[in-house]
This record gives C-alpha cells, sequence and structure tokens, in this order.
C-alpha cells in the first residue's frame, strides 16, 4: 500500500504575497534602522549622528529576535548600543569636542563617497540574496541563536573570516597609536613667537590700579630694566616723625605740672 501523495503546494517554499505578522514587523523595522543608519551618516551634529546610531543599532537587535537569535541580539545591545556609543558620548563630552555644526564635516566629497557606498551597499545585498537563496528560517520553530548553535557555526565554518577581522581591528588600534604618537613627537601645539606671556601677578595689578589712581603705589618697571629705586612716601615720612613728635609733647605736660 502506497502512503499518499503529499500536496506540492506543503512543499514549496512560503510566498511573497501572504506575509506573516513577523514578516511585516521585520520589514518595518528594517526601513527604520536603514532611515536612521541615513541620517545619522548625513547629518552635521556629531550629538545627534550618535543618537541616531542607537536608533539604528537597536534596530539591528530588533531584527535578530524577530530572526529567533536570541543571544546575539543582547550581544548587539551590550557591546554595540551599551559601549561604543556610551563611548563615543563621553569621548565628546570629556575632550569638549564641538557639538554643534562643524563647517569642516564636510569635506565636498559627497558624489564619490555615495557612489562607492551604493556599490558597496549593492555587492552586498548581491553577496546575501545569493548566498541565502535556498534557506528558509522558521520563526515559530526553535531558537537558531542560541549560544551552542551560534559558537558551533562560527568555530566550524567560519573560523578564517573570525581570526582575519580580530587581526584587522587590531592593526587598526595601533595605527592609531602610531598615528597619535607621532603628532607628539612633531609638536601640534608650537609655543607662540616671542616665548609664553607669563599672566599678570598681584603686583601688576595693583600697579595699573595705582595708574587708574586708586590707591598709590611704585611706578611699574620694564622686565628686563634694572628695578628703579623707591622714595618713601609721604605717609612713610609721618611715620618717622611721629614718634619724635610724641616724644616732645610728653616734656611740655611734664613742664607745665
Amino acid at each position: 500500500m502506497t502512503p499518499p501523495a503529499v500536496p506540492a503546494l506543503s512543499l514549496a517554499a512560503p510566498g511573497f504575497l501572504s506575509p506573516t505578522g513577523t514578516e511585516v514587523a521585520f520589514l518595518l523595522v528594517g526601513v527604520v534602522t536603514l532611515a536612521a543608519a541615513v541620517i545619522s551618516v548625513t547629518t552635521r551634529q556629531l550629538v545627534h549622528a550618535a543618537l541616531w546610531l542607537v536608533v539604528a543599532l537597536g534596530g539591528i537587535a530588533v531584527e535578530y529576535l524577530l530572526l529567533t537569535a536570541e543571544f546575539i541580539a543582547w550581544v548587539q545591545v551590550l557591546i554595540y548600543v551599551g559601549s561604543v556609543v556610551v563611548l563615543l558620548l563621553f569621548g565628546l563630552m570629556l575632550t569638549r569636542a564641538p557639538i554643534g555644526r562643524s563647517p569642516d564635516a564636510d569635506s565636498g566629497n559627497r558624489p564619490a563617497a555615495l557612489a562607492v557606498a551604493v556599490a558597496a551597499a549593492s555587492a552586498l545585498v548581491w553577496v546575501v540574496v545569493d548566498a541565502f537563496r535556498t534557506t528558509w528560517i522558521d520563526l515559530d520553530g526553535p531558537a537558531q541563536g542560541t549560544t551552542r548553535v551560534s559558537g558551533e557555526t562560527l568555530f566550524r565554518n567560519w573560523v578564517l573570516p573570525f581570526e582575519a577581522l580580530s587581526v584587522l581591528l587590531l592593526a587598526a588600534l595601533v595605527g592609531a597609536i602610531v598615528l597619535s604618537r607621532r603628532k607628539d613627537d612633531q609638536g601640534t601645539h608650537p609655543a607662540p613667537v616671542g616665548g609664553p606671556r607669563p599672566a599678570p601677578s598681584h603686583g601688576a595689578r595693583d600697579r595699573a590700579e595705582a595708574g587708574n589712581g586708586t590707591r598709590p603705589t611704585t611706578p611699574a618697571t620694564a622686565p628686563d630694566a634694572a628695578p628703579a629705586t623707591t622714595q618713601p612716601t609721604a605717609p612713610d615720612a609721618a611715620d618717622d616723625t611721629a614718634p619724635a613728635a610724641t616724644k616732645n609733647t610728653a616734656q611740655d605736660a611734664e613742664g607745665k605740672r
């Protein structure tokens, strides 16, 4: 007895004309993520760019959740949203970088940058669509992004790209350190011509106030000239003659007695 024939429609791949709720949510989140990414690279305000980057990275985490990859989604939130963007915001605040519109943020190479971005996006879309053309994920089935599944897939099938990416990140870090040390050795902040100017001291302020007539003081001298000799002022002379006048007054009082 032969088993009943299985209908051909049940074996066919799901069509795009009858999307489920999860697929609709995936498309909507994807549109929001794409819009946030475009705004983050086109705005001229650094803080706004960082905040829109948070939206874009959060949208990618939601996409991972919809693809039943919970572990990858939480890694996305912890590493990118919780570390990279927060580090960027703290760097802007601690370095006191200009957070408004910066005139040097636009280099004038937007057409070339747009052409490169479109070419890279087209190549990426073509590679991804061609690689996963016959791959379908059962969103109602078991989770596909657990730690065990992710570890087995990463270290069995993608070991070489994983190691190449780690070497690339290490090379970028070393290059940034070398460039920063080279700028420090060359001296990015040269001293002004004629040497640094010292801040005015309290004595200089007093002399300036005396020149305005607020209180008497000795005349100011040039830094390289010899110190001028000062003469005792009238209050000093009065202080010297005060003891003698007091002594004469005391003798006259004793004579009258």
